[in-house]
């Protein structure tokens, strides 16, 4: 799949064009998420069985148990990630792709790039330099699971500052086109008053400020979705449908977790994961923003949709093979949750286009990450179903659920927007919306071949590639 520069695509050509019948090359190969899945679960198991393996090999343990602490925990995303971006390298080359922006045969003289690399340096140095001071600021990031990332940054924070100058002495050499936004913004510091894209700025500190909030995130749950997993006597896990099923879903929220934090840390031209754009429209902020904390809305905010509820659990107890049925329907959703993560291998991030993925789940619906995580909550909390306040609360949290769908698909509406500026985004939608199996169900449900709400990209803030 080509990915040249964005330009703005209108609905109407959109809707003229014509839709072909094969589904669109993504931009990821499964494999990529497969190999990456076997280093997490061969850790895994590692972590959780470290005493006995010392064992088997005469290593003195101790009175250590399994690796279940953070360090391990980051370890683990090392062996969920190293696999993955061998694969993207050795086995689908992807450092060979046009839309790197890299040109391999080209070894420009040192003297022709170092002053731009050592003004994108400033710029990236500077843009570090930002994040830091919104993390310091912030009490929330020295607090509870948080400490942990702020801990880890401030560890690794000199040797980024470091690797980063051979990097980009050695990148710019063979760049197509290096002035890019770094530099720009490098340039807007060193010298004052000279000419410099403003647009490309704007893409260069949108972009670190969905890698910047979203790493910080990631990295603050790693441990401990990790040590659950890594500790959890498989006697407890195994001893019901319901405990069965948690520790399922466990399992897979680990891949999910996972391979995000991969896809955060590993924005890099040469791995063809880089942001190329990052979403210009405010409204799509705020629909995912709203969505993590601090600014959720839901669990203990005002669409929490659980007050004086309970789970599936504890409705179903008593009733075995209702209980089992509910569990296996539940793990397949969260499963094709975790599947549609996976499926993006280095590449995943919110707000950002960084290729268009179109094989796994996104064969059968544009959004499976999202109509299966919402199904998942409907499922799993059964709001209509309360321990106090009777069929008013029921009633109640029937509706902030609702409320919650209703974000995701804003979300879903907001991403169109952004990636439809891209042909190849254009030509996935109009393969999907003919054959996937999603959308072809709602289009014989209501007649209508194209969705109700379609947002159509701005081109007076179209990306910027």
């Amino acid at each position: 799949m080509s990915d040249l520069p964005l330009s703005p695509a209108t609905g109407a050509a959109a809707e003229d064009a014509p839709a072909a019948d094969s589904r669109p090359r993504s931009a990821v190969s499964a494999g990529v998420g497969i190999v990456g899945i076997a280093g997490l679960f061969s850790y895994l198991l590692i972590a959780r069985h470290a005493p006995q393996i010392a064992a088997f090999f005469g290593i003195d343990w101790g009175t250590r148990g399994p690796m279940d602490g953070p360090n391990s925990a980051i370890a683990s995303v090392l062996a969920c990630g190293i696999p993955m971006v061998l694969w993207s390298l050795f086995v689908d080359k992807v450092h060979r792709n046009p839309s790197t922006g890299i040109d391999w045969s080209q070894r420009r003289p040192w003297r022709e790039t170092v002053d731009i690399s050592l003004t994108k340096i400033a710029g990236l140095w500077a843009t570090w330099g930002l994040i830091a001071l919104f993390y310091a600021t912030m009490r929330y990031y020295w607090e509870g699971n948080y400490a942990f990332a702020m801990d880890l940054l401030e560890r690794v924070a000199p040797w980024l500052l470091l690797v980063s100058v051979p990097y980009m002495l050695w990148l710019d050499r063979r760049m197509v086109e290096p002035r890019d936004g770094c530099y720009q913004f490098g340039r807007w510091l060193l010298a004052p008053g000279q000419p410099v894209d403003g647009r490309a700025i704007g893409h260069h500190f949108r972009a670190w400020a969905v890698k910047g909030f979203f790493t910080a995130f990631m990295l603050s749950i790693v441990p401990g979705n990790f040590a659950a997993l890594v500790t959890v006597p498989m006697s407890e896990a195994l001893a019901n449908p319901y405990m069965i099923a948690l520790w399922t879903i466990n399992l897979l929220y680990l891949v999910d977790v996972h391979v995000a934090t991969v896809g955060y840390i590993l924005t890099l031209k040469p791995l063809d994961s880089h942001i190329r754009t990052a979403n210009p429209y405010g409204m799509a902020w705020v629909a995912a923003l709203v969505c993590y904390p601090p600014f959720i809305l839901m669990n203990g905010g005002p669409l929490d949709y659980t007050v004086n509820g309970s789970d599936w659990g504890y409705w179903l107890e008593g009733h075995e093979t209702l209980m089992m049925l509910w569990g296996v329907v539940l793990v397949a959703l969260v499963a094709v949750y975790a599947w549609a993560t996976m499926a993006f291998g280095i590449r995943f991030s919110n707000l950002t286009h960084r290729g268009v993925i179109t094989h796994g789940p996104y064969a059968l619906t544009r959004h499976p990450a999202y109509v299966s995580k919402n199904l998942s909550w409907w499922v799993g909390s059964l709001p209509f179903l309360v321990t106090a306040g009777g069929w008013v609360e029921g009633a109640r949290n029937m509706v902030v659920l609702g409320l919650v769908s209703g974000v995701y698909y804003w979300r879903a509406k907001t991403e169109e927007k952004h990636l439809l500026a891209d042909p190849a985004y254009v030509a996935y939608w109009n393969w999907a919306q003919r054959h996937a199996l999603v959308p072809r169900l709602f289009t014989r449900l209501t007649g209508r071949t194209r969705p109700l709400i379609r947002l159509e990209p701005d081109p007076r803030v179209g990306p910027v590639a």
